[in-house]
Formats: structure tokens, C-alpha cells, sequence
């Protein structure tokens, strides 16, 4: 306890100290002029629905905004920030008004004229603005290698979401997917701390622009969720316990944030979990020692949906929202996602006049709201922008960009006989649930929550059926089997089959995240297993294309498949993608951002310790997954040879790499470091850099990437980054060099 005094001492008087000094004079001039109810207010955040026509989660259709409940927490409460959707997206039209109607009232009516904060879950495009450009999930975009298309993607997604006149978007998700049942696998980048770190820092140059100093008006705010551990999970399920060694939450779970950060992240969403049985919303070690003072993180801190309320309710760490206010404020928090009433606001000016929190503790979290508002422009214009200004929204540009993060993400598992790319004058028969559902291809947070209410899917986008159609009039298609049940047979699938010179089979699981993700069996649903297997019985060649979620066990189904396709969730233009894929038009350069696991139990990750290789036979067997991380296949044979260290002041690694085939390929180098000796148990291998390029026919290629001694690096027993002299080797495709640093 006294160490926490002693850090909430310099949170409330040596940070304001420091940080005032930084601060605009505007922010300066207004915290000044401040009440604490105008304070409190700015620190609160409420759910579009509290201040529309209707129910809370039962609106009046169209939506629209009630002008007394406005008033009230606008005039009334002051409340400094609003999110959400109202359950499903909105076309420009109906955001501006929205967006309008809030900031005019915030602007123009309220004593200070302080703008509006309004927040969104834009995470693979502007995902609830109808009409925009949806990209593929992380997990799937990861899966490129290429992290500057991330970054475009990103750029595009701060355009279309600024063009509904909403500043703040809820991305990137910076977890890292160790746990594959995970509901929230499919938002990750991964399994790998340096990927998640690569693409998370790169989406947050995307969002914003610059490094955070300004957000000019065609970006938004970047807010790194969820600080920190969420997906560490012990049994997977979403916002269940996890138990994170201090190594492991430094090791695993920090780097990404850390680079997030370093890009110049304005914002940052709390992990609404418990860590080692300490709620993080109630963590001052977390989010004082850890986010501040070590990572030295600067902006504005947001709870999840409900987290203080959850401290009552679900964690049972307060006996009652009063005191799990208190807590979580102390704890560090800026902003409270309440977010459907007034008890926050009420409770935490009580708690002040009361004198059991300060108003110079208010100040440290207002004025780092005042400085976000700030920095995005707010107070110059909050207003929602013409059309014209955002001419480029939806554009062919801005979906060729999408295209072009689906095609490079797709990944290529199997492949026997060549089978692939398929004839274009090819009789296919197309089958199964995902082969012409857009809802499947997209993935939740497209359109709605879930993302399961196909009334919202863009027509004009193609299924892969109509993809493959779209390429070749040979092409038949009949579902047959549903998610969990074949279904009534229209026509007779089998002569359909027959009928056939190659089947293409696409199975899943339905879009889904959070609480409504959770799942007990990563087994694929029987009744696609049983489907997959009565195809083959047919004889004729089968593509298994997997449109996934998470990684789904297929081990009974792969053998006897000719070639094994992951789709993830490509997004709008992934049937386009695949279609592009399949037919040749694309070479493939997916690979895989985690390992893929063949069974329930030991689906272990990539960069595993020695001993979890031991098998029951006493050999070194035991990690036996699907398929490895950096697993992908190419149309084209490429070859990789001279891999020559250079140990200096930096150590520099260089290899050949040859496309011996008549295919332009691109192929994405990775460069794995194993550490031979050390203090703390190392992994077997990790990953500290990559790069994708292009290579023409016959093409040769010298890449060169460079490491130094952090690299080499792991965190120590003391939690602290350590460095240790000895032999390490260097690891590029089949090519390894051991050296020495001393």
C-alpha cells in the first residue's frame, strides 16, 4: 500500500508538472476555467443509444438523435466523449447528422465549447460506415508480410472514417494470439511478439498520419487495445483469468504496445481481464508503473465496455461502484466507457468533494483528453465534413488496395500434384458454407457487432462462388453442407460432383467475437468433416479452402485433399482474392502469422521451449502441428543459398534468393535467431526480422537485413532486458550460421 501512495503522489503532483508544461495554452486556459462537474463530464463516456430515439439496444428505426436526452448529457453532465453505432452502420448521410447534431450542441451550446470525443471500432475498415472499404482481418493481413499495405490499409481506414466525421478509431488490437481458442484470434496479428509489433506500430502511422504531435483532418486518433495481457488467457475463453509471469508479460505481451507507443499511439483501451488475480482496471503497477512511467506512454487511457462496472459485478473487487470507481480511478484511468448511465459521473464527484480523490488528479486525465481533442483539430472544426471533401471514399483506388491485402494474404498450405492454379476452362464444383457467404468472408466488426446480419453485406461484392464464376462459366455451385448440419439438397450434389474435374470446398466457422466466440472444441464441426470426406470418396481432385475465425482442427479431413487453401477473413475482395489464386492470376506468397495446431491439446506456438518438444517416447517429437509459422507456398520454386554473418557493430545477415521457375513471385524472408545457451530457458527459435520482395522469373535477389545486440536480448529473471555473451545461430529457410557475440 505505500508503494502505491507513493506513486499516486506522483501521478497527481510530479506528472501535472511535467506534462502542463507541454500542454497548449488552450487546454491550460480551459482546465482553469473548469468545474469539477465539467472535469468529471470530460471523463465520462456514454453509448450512442443513451441519446437516441428509443430503448437502450431497442431503437427507434432509422436512427436519430433525441434532443432533450442530448441536452442532458451534454449540457447537464458535460460528457466528454461518445461511441458506438447504435447496433449496426449508418450511411455518410445519417453520420454527419449524428456526429452534427452532437458537436453543434457541444460547440455552440455548452459554457466551454468542448468538442465531443466520439469513438468507433473501425478495425478492418471503416467497418460501420456503409459503403466502405473493408480490408482483411489482422490475422489475415499479417499473414502478407508485408506490413506497408497494413499501412495504406490503415490510411484508407482513417479517410472513410473521417469522412462520417468521426476522429477516435479503437484499433489496432495489439494482443498477441498465444491461446488459438481465443475468440479474439482473428483480430490479432499473430502469434509473434515482432510481428504484432511490426504491423501494430505500422497500422498506427496509418490511423494517424505522423508521429501524434498532429492528427491533421483526414486521420484519426490511434488507440492501442487492450493494455495489457487480455489474450493470455488460460483457457482461452474471452476475459477469463489470466497467470503472466512478469518475464512473460514483458516478453510476450509488452513489445507491441511499446512500439505502438514509440509510433506516436495518442490513446490506449485498458484489458478489461485480471492478471495474476489483479483486475488491471484496478492495477496501478500496470497502468502507472508500467504504461507510464517504463513505456513512457503519454496519452489519454479508456476502459473497455462496463470495466468499472465489472470490478463489482464480475471480478468482485469492490463492493460497490462508488469504490470500484475510486480504484480504478487511482489505478490510472483517464476515461470511463460507462457507458450507459450517469452512475460513473455522479459517483466520482461525490468521491472528489468528498476529498477522497483530488482535483489535481481530474486534471492529469482531463488534461490529457483536452490535449487529444487538441491535437485532432477539434477545436478549430468538430464538425462533420462535406462530401465533396472525402471524394475519394469507396474509391476504385481504395478497393484496389484491399484487393491487393487479401491476395497477398491468402495462403497456400498444400498443393500435390501442382493442381493448382486451375484451368480456366475447368468444370468446378463449388461447395460448402462459406463458398457463397460475404459473412463469412468478412468476419465480425463488418457492419454490425458480430457481423452475422447478411441484410448489411455489400451486394456488389463477390462471394468466392461468384468470384470463380465471374472467371469461368464452367463453374456449379450447391451448398449442401451448412455450419453444423447438411442441409436440404437442391439437385443432386453428388452427380454435380461427379460431373466435375475438380471440387472446390470451402468450409469455416461463423463470424463471431468476444463473449459470443467462446467455444469449447477448435475441432472443424463435424458434419463439414463428414462432408469433406464423402467429396472425396467421389475421386475427383479436391482444393479444401478454409475460411476461418481461428485456426479449426482439420487433421482427419487434409489427407486425400490435392491442395489446402487459408483464406482467414479477407475481407470484401477476398472471393476476388481466392478467385485470382486459384485461376493463376495471383501467385500466392501467404504465410501463415502462427502454428497452425493438429490437435486439441499441446497447440503450441512456434517459439516453444526445448521441453515441450519431448514426447512420451522420451524422443523430441512432441510438437507436431499442422502446419509451422512461416509456412506458405508459392507457384514458383524459390531457392535461398549464401547466407554469410558479419559481426560488428551491427550485425549484419545476407543470403541469396532465387526464383528458379517462369512465375514472378514475391516471397517474404524471415530471419529466426536461436540463443544456444542462456540464463532463463530459451525458446527454440524467434523471429527478429523479415522482409517481402519481388522477384521476376529467374530473378536473383541479395537481401540484407540487420540486427543488433537487442536482438539477442531476452528479459531476465529480475524482469530487466538482458544481454548475455555466447553463440547464438541465424536461422533464413533451411540455411543456419552459428556465431559468437561477446
Amino acid at each position: 500500500m505505500r508503494r502505491f501512495w507513493i506513486l499516486s503522489f506522483c501521478l497527481l503532483y510530479v506528472l501535472p508538472a511535467c506534462t502542463a508544461q507541454k500542454a497548449s495554452s488552450r487546454v491550460e486556459k480551459l482546465l482553469k476555467q473548469m468545474t469539477i462537474e465539467e472535469k468529471v463530464g470530460q471523463m465520462t463516456q456514454l453509448n450512442l443509444d443513451v441519446i437516441c430515439e428509443g430503448e437502450i439496444y431497442k431503437l427507434v428505426e432509422p436512427h436519430h438523435i433525441q434532443q432533450d436526452k442530448l441536452e442532458k448529457a451534454i449540457l447537464n453532465y458535460h460528457v466528454g466523449s461518445i461511441l458506438n453505432c447504435g447496433g449496426h452502420a449508418y450511411p455518410l448521410k445519417q453520420w454527419h447528422e449524428i456526429i452534427g447534431s452532437i458537436q453543434k450542441m457541444a460547440t455552440t451550446e455548452s459554457r466551454l465549447k468542448i468538442p465531443v470525443l466520439y469513438g468507433i471500432d473501425a478495425i478492418h475498415g471503416a467497418n460501420y460506415v456503409s459503403g466502405s472499404t473493408l480490408f482483411p482481418q489482422q490475422l489475415a493481413q499479417a499473414a502478407t508480410f508485408n506490413p506497408n499495405l497494413t499501412e495504406e490499409g490503415g490510411r484508407i481506414t482513417a479517410y472513410e472514417t473521417r469522412a462520417a466525421g468521426i476522429p477516435w478509431n479503437f484499433s489496432p488490437v495489439l494482443d498477441v494470439g498465444r491461446n488459438k481458442n481465443w475468440s479474439r484470434f482473428f483480430e490479432t496479428f499473430g502469434e509473434d511478439p515482432y510481428v504484432c509489433s511490426v504491423f501494430g506500430s505500422a497500422l498506427v502511422r496509418g490511423y494517424q498520419g505522423g508521429n501524434g504531435s498532429v492528427v491533421d483532418d483526414q486521420h484519426v486518433a490511434a488507440c492501442m487495445k487492450h493494455f495489457l495481457g487480455y489474450s493470455g488467457t488460460r483457457s482461452g475463453f474471452d476475459r477469463t483469468p489470466a497467470i503472466i509471469s512478469a518475464i512473460e508479460l514483458r516478453e510476450i505481451y509488452r513489445p507491441s504496445f511499446q512500439a505502438a507507443i514509440d509510433a506516436g499511439a495518442l490513446t490506449v483501451m485498458i484489458n478489461s481481464g485480471e492478471i495474476n488475480g489483479i483486475p488491471v482496471h484496478a492495477n496501478p503497477e500496470i497502468l502507472i508503473d508500467l504504461l507510464r512511467t517504463e513505456m513512457g506512454f503519454k496519452g489519454l487511457a479508456v476502459t473497455d465496455w462496463e470495466d468499472i462496472i465489472k470490478l463489482v459485478k464480475n471480478h468482485r473487487v469492490a463492493a460497490d461502484l462508488k469504490e470500484a470507481t475510486y480504484r480504478a480511478v487511482m489505478a490510472g484511468i483517464d476515461m470511463c466507457m460507462v457507458p450507459n448511465d450517469y452512475d460513473f459521473t455522479t459517483y466520482l464527484i461525490e468521491l472528489v468533494k468528498e476529498g477522497r480523490i483530488s482535483e489535481k488528479r481530474l486534471d492529469v486525465s482531463v488534461r490529457r483528453i483536452l490535449e487529444t481533442k487538441n491535437k485532432l483539430g477539434l477545436f478549430e472544426n468538430a464538425m462533420p465534413p462535406g462530401t465533396a471533401t472525402f471524394s475519394e471514399f469507396a474509391s476504385d483506388k481504395h478497393k484496389a488496395a484491399a484487393l491487393r491485402s487479401a491476395e497477398e494474404s491468402i495462403t497456400l498450405l498444400e498443393n500435390h500434384l501442382d493442381i493448382l492454379p486451375l484451368r480456366k476452362d475447368a468444370k468446378i464444383f463449388v461447395t460448402g458454407p462459406a463458398a457463397n457467404s460475404m459473412t463469412m468472408l468478412n468476419g465480425a466488426w463488418t457492419r454490425t457487432w458480430q457481423g452475422t446480419d447478411a441484410q448489411f453485406d455489400d451486394a456488389s461484392k463477390n462471394t468466392i462462388y461468384e468470384a470463380l464464376l465471374s472467371k469461368n462459366k464452367n463453374v456449379t455451385f450447391n451448398e449442401v453442407c451448412g455450419l453444423e448440419t447438411m442441409n436440404n439438397m437442391n439437385g443432386d450434389p453428388l452427380e454435380m460432383a461427379m460431373n466435375a474435374d475438380v471440387i472446390v470446398v470451402c468450409v469455416g466457422e461463423l463470424p463471431s467475437t468476444e463473449l459470443p466466440g467462446n467455444i469449447y472444441d477448435l475441432e472443424l464441426p463435424k458434419a463439414q468433416q463428414e462432408y469433406v470426406k464423402m467429396l472425396k470418396l467421389t475421386g475427383k481432385p479436391v482444393v479444401l479452402v478454409l475460411v476461418e475465425n481461428r485456426p479449426r482442427i482439420v487433421r482427419e479431413i487434409v489427407d486425400g485433399c490435392s491442395a489446402v487453401v487459408m483464406a482467414y477473413q479477407p475481407g470484401d475482395f477476398g472471393g476476388d482474392a481466392l478467385a485470382n489464386i486459384l485461376f493463376g492470376d495471383v501467385n500466392p506468397s501467404g504465410k501463415l502469422p502462427f502454428t497452425y495446431p493438429k490437435y486439441q491439446v499441446g497447440t503450441s506456438t512456434y517459439d516453444h521451449k526445448y521441453t515441450e518438444s519431448f514426447d512420451k517416447n522420451f524422443g523430441n517429437s512432441a510438437f507436431q502441428p499442422q502446419w509451422e509459422f512461416g509456412h506458405g507456398l508459392s507457384y514458383s520454386t524459390v531457392e535461398y543459398s549464401n547466407l554469410s554473418v558479419s559481426c560488428e557493430d551491427e550485425i549484419i545477415v545476407k543470403v541469396n534468393v532465387q526464383n528458379r521457375s517462369y512465375r514472378a513471385a514475391k516471397e517474404s524472408v524471415l530471419l529466426f535467431v536461436t540463443d544456444e545457451v542462456a540464463s532463463i530457458t530459451p525458446a527454440v527459435k524467434k523471429l527478429k526480422a523479415f522482409e517481402k520482395i519481388e522477384l521476376a522469373p529467374g530473378e536473383m535477389k541479395e537481401v540484407v537485413l540487420r540486427l543488433n545486440k537487442k536482438d539477442f536480448e531476452f528479459i531476465g529473471a529480475d524482469a530487466e532486458p538482458t544481454f548475455e555473451a555466447g553463440f547464438f545461430q541465424i536461422t533464413i529457410d533451411q540455411l543456419t550460421q552459428r556465431i559468437e557475440l561477446k
